[in-house]
């Protein structure tokens, strides 16, 4: 500017004009709009003398019209000095602008956002300042840059300045904390999406093709916030700004994405919400949304890495290998160490006195020089036991990454591309669906889709004892907008926590470093864990290094005194005093080598860490090394049966409708207790299906179909169901003889209300459709001698159609003998029921204390339909028996520990040679009454453990440790947690 150019002689002083303060909060009068985050632009506020007298105006008119609660004001803009000069930006920054009406204005076109991701008035190419600037009101004083107030703070990053928003008024008592429980002050937090102090780095990202940054996800959690929920556009504007869809999840296609999309464009999203679909999004999430998903560039004519722009802005589902230490590291880390320094000083005092000796003195003639021979070989011995511990040590580190890799990694349940998909932890993103059931960690932060019943332990992640049931995002949504109490309202899904009840969908929104639990591990940065037995060994070495070092002291001490003695009478020549002295200092320091075994720990370290590897190439991995130790001086062995002891790959082979209709066992392999036993099933399936109903039919199909959690997916080429073994074997036998047509088709046509999913507790899983004469339908499938327990009546004929009768004491009979003949053959016996309703909940039923549109299942769990029974092949693994037979020849007792029947359980036992004469097969609610005296009696001859929850299996291993034994125990099932983490 001219006036302030020192080279003009005596330039004229310009009084300063009246400041424009530019209110960017803005637009909105209406509370809940108001914006969580405000971003001024540095230059907000500038003045013109030019324009001194149309700003001086503007600013009367609109202290005139504040008092009025005018929300028509007129703002006027003018361009700088130096600007002035150019006719061309007299277009570009008009001198008046027109009244506007603010309430015409959209309301989240003013929100705040993220650099690089806001239409803001400082856009080029974009003029929309008539929206933006606005001749400031009363409570725009805050929004100035010339506004003192200490009170507010402001970050500046990335070329925009951040503030919060102003504080509370004298007459509110000053500032007060938001309250989240509170749908008003949520609906004013201003706040919600300020970085917090150090954080500001996440909040900007280069060519941002989504709606948010990583900085402002992490917002929603640590601690769950409710505001930043509704600042972002609850979940349809995470599902707009992540360009993904709730439905159909990422797309397979997806790698780089075209265009970009504004904050205000993702959080103005609007959709019609309807109930009916997310209830039948349960478990799957499959949700028809009319949210379009993102532009893609196909991989085929673009060979970029699959979901490159994905990765880029939010990264992977990794945390950051702890860098390990190289080879050089570990050399200086093996050299220090007390003996090996007094081995150096003793070796330089050894080569300097043997180097003068043999080149500082005359030698007899024909006499060798080899006086320095001994601090060369002192020397080599330090550098050889280096470089030998740095290379263990190198390789061990080497072995327990690879490890640690091996033990993070497991798979999840996706949907991608409309199909649910098992993919790797590590490769979950930002924008997946993820599908969560009972007993899954949840690796990564999210948002609650929809689902059944779904209820969380975040002990582990939160310190909260108590399990939460999660809701619905839309829902919770809804009840901010309308100022419901959002007190139990919880919609976040954390990483770290765990999934006790229910099945349901998320959308992710946080992973690997910028999620809940990658935060924690970060801070953690776990160290390798030191054993029992290292910790032991340790302590040994540090004793006998004491007694070694006071013994090679005392031996110095003994022999300096004797040497200074002799110093006297001594003709010895200066050098040869020196070289008798280094003799006696080698000699104390051989002592202390010879005595401290410090290698021993180092061996065991190695012999553990080499164990383990071999280990895993037999398909054993080893989590914690204590495990290599325990694992031999194991006493006893309690297995479960599924998949541990047999192949955990299940056929249905037999089955009943009723009590009369009964299809064969042609695929039956007999066991050795039914060699030579005439079976009564010799009825094929093909023969069964031509005589039943199709009404009976299509009830038995529904029943499979509908209850069950599991889902198709690829594998190898080819489509198959993942879940339990015993639903895709299930799901197997309706889709090849029961036309039963893709599962998520069978669900997206059935109007799910409810779903139980399975409790190891109650060994049944249900759930609840609506039909489509309005009545309501309840499946329940379970453990076959339990529910028949809660049946009172039964399919009449099933060659004419759904019928029911009473379920006489004969029929309680025949079918209590077509479960133990099943179970003799080592047949697992699910039974199928239904129960129709007039309404939902049924009326006189007990309602779920967090959800009253919910019925609690015990109360209804009665009066059931008996509809059949199937038997599920399960053959034992190769090598069963073999490996049983040598754990009793070591010494070791093996004990069956099972959630199937006792007939089952003990058919399988004896044929794998667990249960033997004399031994004792008992069910768990038995043994679970048992006293201590009782259960002390019995454990000695327990064999089998069948139909056991948990809490049964947790119970013997406790038991068994105080009377002594060592425990080992095997299993594959979230049930077995308990039990492997009581066992030893």
């Amino acid at each position: 500017m001219a006036d302030s150019d020192p080279a003009l002689p005596n330039p004229t002083r310009r009084e300063r004009a009246p400041t424009i303060t530019i209110d960017t909060s803005a637009v909105s009068l209406v509370p809940e709009m108001e914006s969580p985050l405000l971003r001024l632009s540095p230059n907000a506020s500038c003045s013109s003398q030019d324009d001194q007298a149309a700003s001086a105006a503007a600013a009367a008119a609109a202290a005139a019209d504040a008092d009025a609660a005018s929300v028509s004001v007129a703002a006027a803009v003018a361009a700088g000095p130096a600007a002035a000069d150019t006719p061309d930006n007299t277009a570009n920054h008009p001198a008046n602008i027109a009244p506007i009406d603010l309430r015409t204005v959209p309301s989240f076109d003013s929100r705040p956002t993220s650099p690089h991701n806001i239409s803001s008035p400082t856009s080029r190419g974009n003029d929309r300042s008539n929206t933006f600037l606005s001749v400031p009101g009363r409570r725009s004083a805050g929004n100035s840059l010339d506004w003192e107030d200490g009170s507010r703070s402001v970050s500046s990053y990335g070329g925009e300045t951040y503030l919060s928003g102003p504080p509370a008024s004298p007459q509110d008592g000053g500032h007060r904390p938001l309250d989240e429980h509170n749908a008003e002050a949520i609906l004013a937090d201003r706040d919600a999406l300020l970085p917090d102090p150090g954080t500001e780095g996440d909040f900007v990202v280069e060519d941002n093709k989504f709606a948010y940054t990583p900085g402002q996800l992490t917002k929603l959690f640590n601690p769950k916030s409710l505001g930043a929920f509704y600042a972002l556009g609850g979940l349809k504007g995470l599902e707009k700004g992540l360009r993904s869809n709730i439905s159909s999840g990422l797309s397979l296609d997806e790698t780089t994405l075209e265009g970009n999309i504004t904050f205000e464009e993702a959080r103005s999203a609007t959709t019609t919400f309807n109930d009916s679909k997310l209830q039948n999004a349960g478990s799957l999430g499959l949700v028809k949304s009319d949210t379009p998903t993102a532009t893609l560039r196909l991989g085929r004519h673009h060979p970029v890495e699959s979901f490159a722009d994905r990765r880029r802005v939010f990264k992977e589902n990794r945390l950051p290998e702890k860098r390990t230490k190289n080879i050089l590291e570990l050399a200086w880390i093996a050299y220090n160490d007390n003996v090996l320094i007094l081995l150096t000083i003793a070796a330089v005092i050894s080569l300097a006195l043997g180097l003068y000796q043999s080149f500082g003195q005359r030698h007899p003639p024909g006499q060798p020089r080899l006086e320095w021979v001994e601090g060369v070989a002192i020397m080599a011995a330090v550098i050889i036991v280096v470089v030998v511990g740095a290379a263990n040590d190198y390789q061990k580190e080497r072995q327990f990454v690879k490890l640690n890799k091996k033990k993070a990694d497991r798979v999840v349940k996706v949907i991608r591309s409309g199909k649910p998909r098992e993919i790797s932890v590590y490769s979950v993103l930002v924008g997946d669906v993820m599908i969560i059931e009972p007993g899954d960690l949840v690796p990564v932060d999210g948002i609650f889709i929809g689902g059944h019943n779904v209820k969380c332990d975040e002990s582990s992640a939160t310190g909260e004892s108590d399990l939460l049931k999660k809701k619905g995002a839309d829902e919770v949504f809804r009840a901010i907008e309308h100022r419901e109490d959002v007190r139990k309202l919880d919609p976040f899904i954390i990483s770290g926590s765990k999934v006790n009840e229910g099945t349901g969908t998320f959308l992710v929104t946080s992973v690997g470093v910028n999620s809940s639990y990658g935060k924690t591990m970060m801070a953690l940065n776990e160290d390798t864990e030191v054993t029992p037995l290292q910790k032991k060994l340790n302590v040994l070495a540090e004793y006998i290094a004491k007694l070694g070092g006071a013994a090679a002291l005392l031996l110095f001490i003994v022999v300096f005194i004797k040497f200074v003695v002799q110093l006297r009478g001594s003709t010895a020549t200066p050098s040869e005093k020196g070289q008798n002295f280094l003799q006696i200092l080698i000699v104390a320091i051989t002592v202390v080598v010879v005595a401290v075994p410090e290698g021993l720990p180092l061996a065991v370290t190695l012999a553990l860490a080499f164990a383990t590897t071999r280990m895993l190439k037999d398909n054993n991995l080893v989590r914690h090394l204590r495990a290599c130790e325990t694992m031999g001086n194991a006493t006893t062995v309690c297995s479960d049966k599924t998949g541990t002891l047999t192949q955990n790959k299940m056929t249905v082979v037999a089955g009943s409708v009723g009590t009369a209709m009964r299809f064969g066992d042609n695929g039956v392999s007999p066991s050795p207790l039914t060699q030579g036993k005439q079976q009564e099933e010799d009825r094929s399936v093909a023969e069964f299906l031509s005589v039943l109903a199709e009404s009976v039919r299509w009830l038995l199909m529904q029943s499979i179909a509908i209850n069950s959690t599991a889902f198709e997916g690829e594998q190898d080429g080819h489509l198959v169901f993942i879940g339990s073994r015993t639903e895709t074997a299930l799901l197997n036998f309706a889709r090849d003889h029961l036309g039963m047509g893709p599962i998520q088709e069978e669900h997206a046509n059935a109007n799910v209300v409810q779903v139980v999913p399975f409790d190891s507790s109650r060994k049944c899983m249900a759930s609840v459709v609506r039909l489509s004469d309005g009545r309501f339908r309840m499946y329940v499938k379970g453990a076959s001698e339990i529910l028949l327990e809660k049946c009172d009546r039964i399919i009449r004929d099933p060659r004419t159609g759904i019928s029911e009768t009473i379920l006489t004491k004969d029929n309680h009979e025949a079918l209590s003998q077509i479960i133990t003949t099943y179970a003799s053959r080592s047949l697992r016996t699910i039974a199928l029921l239904y129960q129709d309703f007039e309404q939902w909940p049924p009326k006189g039923a007990r309602l779920l204390d967090d959800d009253p549109t919910q019925a609690n299942f015990d109360s209804i769990f009665n009066g059931m339909i008996f509809i059949g029974i199937v038997g599920i092949q399960d053959p034992l693994r190769e090598g069963v028996k073999q490996a049983v037979l040598d754990c009793q020849k070591a010494g070791v007792k093996v004990r069956m520990v099972t959630g199937d029947n006792i007939l089952t359980a003990r058919a399988i036992a004896e044929e794998c040679g667990i249960y033997t004469p004399g031994g004792l097969a008992m069910e768990g609610p038995k043994f679970r009454k048992l006293s201590r005296t009782e259960m002390d009696h019995v454990i000695p001859r327990l064999q089998v453990l069948a139909r056991s929850s948990p809490e049964d299996k947790r119970i013997l291993v406790k038991r068994l440790k105080e009377l002594g034994e060592t425990v080992a125990v095997t299993g594959d099932g979230t049930n077995d947690a308990p039990a492997l983490r009581t066992a030893d």
